[in-house]
């Protein structure tokens, strides 16, 4: 189980408990929620690269007495061009080692953004300890270690050639030179500076000048729904966010037990998850306008002691969640990802940066406004959230990692959160569910799809009498890494780090 923390002065939650310290490090020097999120991602841009980097994207909402929403996830070069993929006999993107899968990353440019518009510090304190662990090295976590023989002799990657057990020393200097560039240059020197002169020859022709000129970082409308007398806010399209808010409003109208460990409770999420995101595919793209109001009709779709037939779908992937909320109350929900592990498994040359492959959202069809073409944004899996209260102040800040499974997860932590009255601890501990995904991240489940239940989870034989196919899976197994702080009505901060990040940390000041 989680162990719940406590503060008043602040706090940090992270997937790695050397991000978390470089976040209340920023907080201790005058640094608010935003200068603390942004030095906690750079570190985990160093030492997580198997879920996230700089060159991947950003996705994040901030509270500061209202709530604002940052999409800073990437486009497609100017010389993405579907005809030559289906002429090559495709009908889905290519997964891995395939330039035409990597946007022009956004992560950047989402720093430059949220530093622009709420930070106390300057940029190059908030990034001086990523480039302290990147130069002088850090220890190899528990999941990244495993892949460093293999990561190590791809080109490009030679710094993780050396990890072999966790806690061996891994160095990073092309990510040092290039946070030190980034934070006395500007954008100009990551886009248009070494890494961009990379991407561009490592391209050949995917992109132009301009695509890395054009900033991908856009301050947009945030979506929000009620539920359980609080509000719930997430980022709207290309993001799937809107898949938890309309769970959400699904499961309002729903008899649900009062007790999670009921495995009726586990069968109306699971069908809300599912009536709330079987037409995904069909509905999700840059510009969509979320199909919130459906949730009436979807709900009639439940059958509340059957599993009904509609098709799923979706896949997970690799990517980090962070959340922050400092002593004045601000708070901030930011996930940041490659994608796949990895990402694409390409690295540009200069710097070692690890390439995500965000263009497995988009798709083949002709036509699809999610069709794989110029200076087009994928569908996204990143969906954070922010939660306020019925007065508007900030009630929590809660996200996970998990792909395709993030609303499935989100929807069983704010219903635990605010529906049961669980604490922080209990919230992110607890065993979770998650529907089975496709191979690469977007791929259509079958109508078999299966149920995934974590050990110790209390529902897998009452769901088999639903109709359900459940499979059972270790603790941990690829169910999110969530972090989750929440505001208590004394102004006490109570949050919790995933355990099955393993060196995650939630940390108070």
């Amino acid at each position: 189980m989680s162990e719940t923390r406590f503060s008043v002065n602040g706090m940090v939650c992270t997937v790695d408990h050397l991000a978390s310290a470089a976040g209340v490090a920023m907080l201790d020097r005058g640094g608010n929620a935003v200068d603390a999120a942004i030095a906690a991602n750079a570190v985990l841009t160093v030492t997580a690269p198997h879920m996230c980097g700089l060159g991947g994207d950003l996705f994040a909402l901030v509270h500061d007495g209202s709530t604002a929403a940052l999409n800073a996830s990437g486009r497609s070069g100017s010389g993405a061009d579907p005809e030559r993929l289906r002429a090559e006999g495709r009908d889905r993107m290519p997964h891995l080692q395939d330039i035409r899968s990597v946007p022009v990353p956004g992560c950047a440019d989402g720093w430059i953004a949220l530093h622009e518009r709420y930070a106390r510090l300057p940029l190059g304190d908030l990034l001086a300890p990523a480039v302290r662990h990147a130069r002088g090295g850090f220890p190899a976590s528990p999941f990244l270690a495993p892949g460093g023989e293999f990561i190590g002799s791809l080109p490009g990657a030679g710094d993780f050639a050396a990890a072999r057990q966790p806690g061996d020393v891994i160095r990073r200097p092309g990510v040092a030179r290039t946070l030190e560039a980034l934070a006395s240059g500007g954008r100009a020197a990551f886009y248009e500076g070494e890494f961009g002169e990379g991407l561009l020859a490592l391209g050949g022709g995917e992109y132009v000048p301009e695509d890395l000129a054009r900033p991908n970082a856009d301050w947009v409308e945030p979506l929000q729904v009620e539920a359980f007398g609080h509000r719930v806010w997430t980022i709207p399209p290309n993001s799937q966010g809107y898949l938890l808010l309309l769970a959400l409003a699904i499961i309002a109208k729903l008899d649900l037990p009062d007790d999670p460990a009921d495995p009726r409770w586990a069968h109306l999420l699971v069908e809300s998850a599912r009536a709330a995101g079987h037409d995904r595919l069909d509905v999700l793209h840059e510009g969509a306008v979320a199909p919130l109001g459906s949730a009436d009709d979807r709900r009639a779709l439940i059958d509340p002691e059957r599993r009904t037939a509609f098709h799923d779908h979706g896949a997970r992937g690799d990517t980090t969640y962070l959340c922050v909320v400092d002593g004045d109350g601000m708070g901030v929900s930011l996930i940041q990802s490659n994608a796949a592990g990895f990402g694409s498994l390409l690295f540009e040359p200069n710097t070692g940066i690890n390439l995500h492959n965000r263009g497995i959202g988009f798709n083949l069809t002709p036509g699809h406004p999610a069709e794989y073409g110029p200076r087009r944004r994928p569908p996204h899996t990143l969906a954070p959230a922010l939660i306020t209260g019925p007065g508007g102040s900030l009630r929590s800040v809660v996200g996970t990692m998990g792909g395709d499974a993030q609303p499935q997860i989100l929807l069983q932590l704010v219903t635990r959160l605010l529906g049961h009255g669980e604490n922080a601890g209990q919230v992110i501990g607890a065993p979770r569910w998650a529907l089975t995904t496709g191979d690469t991240g977007f791929g259509t489940w079958p109508e078999a799809a299966v149920v995934e239940v974590e050990d110790g989870a209390p529902w897998a034989a009452g769901l088999r009498e639903r109709g359900h196919t459940v499979a059972a899976v270790p603790y941990g197994s690829n169910f999110g890494h969530a972090h989750l702080i929440d505001v208590l009505p004394s102004g006490v901060l109570a949050g919790a780090a995933d355990p099955r990040a393993l060196i995650g940390g939630a940390l108070g000041r």
